[in-house]
């Protein structure tokens, strides 16, 4: 039972999670996978940012305390069940955490220098591309970007690679004629069924969209979304009206 007259800590946290996985724990908790955990995991990464927006409106902290706390869960579960698995503990992943922060902070706990957050991001950058040097699940330097990213957020980076890598990257005046031509093939395309054709520009739309964020520094995922909650406003208050 819970203890009010406790303040639990992390090691009884880890403690949890242990009996949750146990003989006797929780039937759930005990089936859990890494697979399975995906779409928890995914869901209360969200439930986070949604918890900072709320705390930018109303100035109260207590619900990204609780979103905190449901990510860390996703977090420790995964090490649980990889302990179990003999493959690693979550001190495992303390102690790689930690050497990670003092490797890519020469400027902090070496002897090199940062004076402004470019530089120290600059740091960062080269160390992470020494890092991971023949790392075998490094397929190329576009496929290290995560497929399970939002789209959006996916093509702008994909996008940045391949004008930082290969220094083929659009310009805001490409895009904007390519979009042209994308839209005239959708006029064309503007029957039912849609076909393959449809789809590819469509999708052209969409990349070329969000390599003009790209180019103008707006975040193609926080513009529409801002752009969806005032539509849902203007809705509401029609509704109301």
């Amino acid at each position: 039972m819970e203890n009010r007259n406790k303040k639990y800590t992390y090691e009884d946290f880890l403690e949890i999670i242990k009996a949750l996985r146990s003989d006797n724990g929780c039937p759930w908790d005990r089936v859990q996978t890494h697979e399975s955990l995906k779409p928890c995991m995914m869901e209360e990464a969200a439930e986070l940012l949604a918890s900072i927006r709320i705390y930018d409106r109303t100035g109260n902290p207590e619900n990204m305390r609780e979103e905190l706390g449901d990510v860390l869960l996703q977090v420790v579960m995964h090490a649980q069940i990889a302990s179990e698995e003999g493959l690693f503990t979550m001190e495992d992943v303390v102690d790689e955490v930690c050497r990670k922060m003092i490797r890519r902070h020469p400027h902090v706990f070496g002897t090199s220098s940062a004076d402004t957050s470019e530089e120290a991001l600059q740091n960062w950058e080269e160390i992470k591309k020494e890092e991971k040097k023949d790392k075998d699940w490094i397929v190329s330097p576009l496929r290290e970007i995560p497929q399970e990213l939002p789209a959006l957020t996916r093509a702008v980076k994909v996008l940045k690679k391949i004008d930082k890598i290969y220094e083929k990257g659009s310009s805001y005046e490409q895009n904007v004629e390519a979009l042209q031509k994308a839209v005239d093939v959708l006029k064309v395309c503007s029957h039912e069924p849609y076909d393959t054709e449809f789809e590819q520009n469509m999708a052209d739309l969409l990349i070329r969209l969000s390599d003009i964020a790209r180019i103008v520094r707006l975040s193609p995922e926080q513009i529409l979304t801002d752009r969806i909650e005032d539509m849902i406003d203007r809705y509401e208050k029609m509704e109301k009206a």
